[in-house]
């Protein structure tokens, strides 16, 4: 039996990923990671169309931004699935520097992204650097929040399908 992770960010006061993510691993029977920077973000962190926020600075000057906390038993999970809000068209930073931190090798990682307009462009394929060249990206995927439990069953059956 395929045992998954669903580990996600959520950093809007929405906690939009958050509630998707949730929705998932219930619907799934996954184990849920909240990943959480160890430098909280505030509102004015995330204001997007202010070129000085902290998302824009962390996002065009490619910094890693370490979170709290480990996944202990990261080794015993087959399929990785990360969540997050869509930035620029990729994932944020918070997500490179978290899955780049464990041993991918042999991993299935998949990814679902939460926006308020953007698309999800190349996010599967920007996730590579990060993660071991002995695992297997098979998706990402946007999902509205108000995305059904079936769709999400699909979504990941669809994705246990893949080698």
């Amino acid at each position: 039996m395929t045992k998954i992770l669903v580990a996600y960010f959520s950093a809007s006061a929405a906690k939009v990923t958050e509630k998707v993510a949730e929705r998932l691993a219930e619907t799934i029977g996954a184990d849920l990671f909240e990943i959480v920077p160890e430098v909280p973000y505030t509102a004015a962190d995330l204001r997007w169309a202010n070129p000085l926020a902290r998302c824009n600075k962390e996002k065009f000057g490619k910094k890693d931004v370490p979170s709290v906390g480990k996944v202990e038993n990261f080794a015993e999970y087959d399929l990785i699935i990360l969540g997050f809000p869509i930035w620029y068209y990729s994932a944020p930073n918070i997500i490179n520097t978290f899955i780049s931190g464990y041993d991918t090798a042999g991993k299935k990682i998949a990814a679902f992204a939460t926006s308020g307009g953007s698309k999800i462009g190349k996010t599967a394929e920007k996730l590579a650097p990060y993660v071991s060249e002995k695992a297997k990206i098979l998706d990402a995927k946007l999902f509205e929040r108000d995305v059904t439990p079936d769709a999400l069953r699909s979504w990941v059956n669809g994705l246990l399908r893949q080698g």
